[in-house]
């Protein structure tokens, strides 16, 4: 063997190594930017991390209610006139099962109708939803939440929104966003 085809030989294997570790890296960022990811984890649209509007109203007992009462709890929000229409129910229906999905963490978890008239709720139906927070309150502050009165949202215990889904929402979909979020979350 000659200097030249050691020297060659050697160039080789230096280069043969460099490809080796540089490739790795090079196919990680073209498989990055040119075939990003399309799927997220959660179900519910992701809203931006402000502090929720703080709605105010009376409750059923008469009680004044303000939403920022139940902070220290993740509190599922849905507002709807009290004539409930299927849509409304289904919003009603999906918050109480996905709260209860959660087995012995949906004590963190709060429910809260915003009825937006003057009208009272059947007693059916609230017998149907024991422990659902029912709050009068008029149309403008309901439609103030981030997808007004056509979502169910999520506010978090510390007072922010969070998700928000349609109102009539796949349940199991929807309580493993509220799974993982407790899971996550310590505080609430």
């Amino acid at each position: 063997m000659t200097v030249a085809t050691s020297a060659r030989s050697g160039r080789r294997t230096i280069l043969l190594v460099a490809l080796a570790v540089i490739a790795p890296v090079v196919l990680a960022y073209a498989a990055y930017y040119l075939f990003p990811p399309g799927t997220f984890t959660n179900y519910g649209e992701l809203l931006p991390t402000v502090p929720m509007t703080d709605v105010a109203g009376v409750r059923a007992d008469g009680a004044a209610f303000r939403l920022s009462q139940t902070r220290g709890r993740w509190t599922l929000v849905v507002a709807a006139p009290a004539a409930c229409d299927a849509g409304c129910a289904s919003a009603l229906y999906a918050m109480r099962q996905a709260r209860t999905i959660q087995g012995r963490e949906m004590d963190r978890v709060e429910r809260v109708w915003l009825v937006t008239d003057a009208r009272a709720p059947s007693a059916a139906l609230l017998a149907e939803h024991a422990g659902l927070i029912v709050v009068r309150t008029d149309a403008a502050a309901a439609s103030s939440l981030p997808r007004g009165m056509g979502a169910i949202h999520l506010v978090d215990p510390l007072g922010n929104q969070v998700l928000a889904w349609p109102r009539d929402p796949d349940i199991k979909r929807l309580a493993g966003d509220l799974a993982r979020l407790l899971k996550a979350s310590r505080i609430g």
